[in-house]
């Protein structure tokens, strides 16, 4: 069983986080989650959510606290998720590698299907920012 270290970044706008969906072509096709993705062999934690905030959105974030971290089951591999606080220091979210990205409210996360790691994450989000 392959054990994946994964980073995302929890990136709020006023009272709205950003989501992105998955693109068609990628496991956990057009569900949606937390900008982010695997740590690289040498990189640190925020190190390599820097590089994918880059690679996926186009922007420069300034990393915060660790927000959650989870590990999750997956049919393929055991996930690692650490969620971090977040800022955007430079540049506008673009759809560089997702299918859509949106801003959305706790409210409106029901109307939104994440990725299965993300669900005990979501939870906490609401507890937090009611």
């Amino acid at each position: 069983m392959k054990f994946t270290e994964v980073v995302a970044a929890l990136i709020w706008q006023g009272d709205k986080f950003l989501a992105c969906q998955r693109p068609a072509n990628k496991g956990n096709a057009l569900l949606w989650e937390f900008v982010g993705g695997k740590v690289e062999p040498g990189e640190t934690k925020a190190e390599a959510l820097v590089r994918e905030c880059r690679e996926e959105l186009g922007i420069t974030i300034s990393v915060g606290a660790e927000f959650i971290d989870v590990v999750h089951q997956y049919p393929d591999a055991l996930v690692h998720l650490t969620l971090f606080n977040a800022t955007i220091a430079e540049g506008v979210p673009q759809k560089l590698e997702h299918n859509d990205i949106k801003w959305i409210t706790t409210a409106e996360i029901p109307n939104y299907t994440f990725c299965p790691a993300d669900d005990v994450i979501l939870e906490k989000i609401c507890e937090v920012y009611k």
